[in-house]
């Protein structure tokens, strides 16, 4: 009976994981860049009672054996890099990329982090930067006096500056691609770090074979969709639900036999 108590247990840590994971996505439903995560689950060890395919009589066999399993554990929670709606924004400094890639920022330790958020700003110094003042690495400066800011589909940094009437090719915009998306690590912030099971990042230019074209003045949005999360909500409070009951019914089945004694 004890085995039911601590199989239930599982179950119900299981969900108490996968609510968590819906949540965070729920929260993030308005984030810029942000890409949505899923937990996945692996059955545990089985007690194995009768081996399948052992001898019943000298003629025959067991078919199926018995096999009693002990719960469920997590084995995963995967970012899905699937792309969000692009939203049109009017600024100039906004960038979406429509396809693979990552812009590269610059942390302040020196270490370089990687994002699909491409909401910049412009610093005291005319940097392009992210929202905390990470500066976009390769760097780009905006001189004094620009204006009309143009950010081609390759990477093209143009604006005019002072009293010129063309522009001037100011920087590039790199982004990077990786073997592995679901190996990089969510550190915050939109950024990601990459690890030994994403591989290194591999620069290249906007608009190659394997890097998606850059979208001036656009956003991309969060890829939750808030009707597929309620629903798995819904659906992991039910399984909450009967495991609690699975544990509460094998507690009262040991009642039961208590109250023979």
């Amino acid at each position: 009976m004890l085995r039911s108590l601590w199989t239930g247990t599982t179950g119900m840590n299981a969900q108490q994981l996968n609510l968590d994971v819906i949540a965070n996505n729920l929260a993030n439903v308005s984030t810029t860049g942000f890409k949505k995560s899923r937990a996945d689950f692996q059955d545990l060890m089985y007690q194995l009672m009768k081996v399948p395919g052992s001898q019943t009589s000298a003629d025959t066999e067991s078919p199926t054996g018995i096999q009693v399993g002990l719960g469920v554990r997590p084995a995963a929670v995967q970012k899905l890099f699937t792309e969000g709606d692009l939203i049109q924004t009017g600024n100039e400094l906004d960038v979406a990329i429509e396809g693979s890639g990552f812009f590269q920022v610059e942390l302040p330790n020196g270490e370089i982090a990687y994002s699909r958020a491409g909401a910049f700003k412009r610093d005291s110094n005319g940097r392009m930067t992210n929202s905390d003042g990470y500066p976009i690495t390769p760097g780009i400066v905006i001189p004094d006096g620009s204006r009309q800011i143009t950010i081609s589909e390759t990477g093209i940094v143009s604006a005019i500056i002072g009293d010129d009437t063309q522009s001037t090719e100011i920087g590039n915009i790199e982004t990077v691609t990786f073997t592995n998306n679901g190996g990089l690590v969510a550190i915050g912030k939109n950024l990601f770090r990459e690890t030994a099971s994403s591989g290194n990042a591999i620069a290249g230019t906007p608009g190659d074979d394997g890097y998606g074209l850059l979208l001036q003045s656009y956003l991309e949005g969060s890829n939750v969709n808030i009707v597929e999360e309620m629903t798995s909500m819904i659906t992991t409070q039910r399984a909450y639900e009967i495991n609690s009951k699975s544990i509460q019914t094998s507690d009262e089945m040991m009642q039961t036999t208590n109250n023979m004694v």
